[in-house]
């Protein structure tokens, strides 16, 4: 699998949010909750993980989705595109969406969520699938690990 090198830029739909990535990705994934589905109007949502301190977004925002305890969506104020996730506060890492950077293709997931709530059909070649998620912060640090090392 080719490692994308950064730095990577996108926008939303409109172009009024626009967003740039300074640091290698720590980890794709594609997540099949029904969330996500609903959030994404597709069968799963495609996430490039990326470090907060390397990311900056600038244009009008509004947080919109679905309120969670440590999430907050991030949407474009003026086409309502969903650009990015907040997961946690002291997490350090931003959830983007893959569909709003140019190098999109180069983001293939390599983790899945959900897959108990996954569409039947779906069927996506990745390196390490949950049924919901990790169980642990060790896990997580286990698939940070393996995607960099991939």
């Amino acid at each position: 699998m080719q490692h994308p090198k950064p730095p990577f830029s996108g926008a939303c739909l409109c172009g009024a949010a626009q967003v740039r990535v300074t640091a290698e990705p720590l980890l794709t994934l594609a997540c099949h909750c029904r969330d996500c589905q609903k959030l994404s109007a597709s069968a799963f949502s495609l996430t490039v993980m990326v470090p907060q301190d390397s990311f900056t977004c600038s244009g009008d925002l509004i947080v919109g989705g679905r309120k969670s305890d440590g999430r907050v969506h991030y949407f474009c104020a003026s086409c309502l595109n969903f650009v990015y996730s907040q997961i946690g506060t002291g997490s350090g890492r931003i959830n983007l969406r893959s569909s709003v950077l140019k190098e999109a293709a180069l983001f293939a997931p390599f983790v899945e969520l959900m897959t108990e709530e996954k569409q039947p059909w779906v069927s996506l070649p990745v390196q390490h699938s949950f049924a919901r998620y990790p169980e642990s912060a060790a896990q997580v640090q286990d698939l940070l690990e393996a995607y960099r090392d991939r």
